[in-house]
């Protein structure tokens, strides 16, 4: 990795703090990837709606979540 200062005249600490930056971000790991979450494909029942049940006056219910 290179790096090119094209504008300014930064001092030897501040050249450092940089370097020290660029360092540590690069440094720190990738998160792992949320391995408890089930997959939208897994957890397609959440969305689904509840069964109709037959009954007197349930087609007016049935048009409501």
């Amino acid at each position: 990795m290179s790096i090119q200062i094209t504008k300014g005249d930064p001092t030897p600490e501040e050249l450092a703090a940089l370097v020290a930056v660029i360092a540590a971000r690069s440094a720190v790991p990738a998160p792992a990837p949320d391995t408890d979450r089930a997959s939208n494909w897994a957890t397609y029942w959440r969305n689904a709606r509840t069964p109709f049940h037959p009954g007197p006056g349930q087609w007016r219910a049935s048009a409501h979540p």
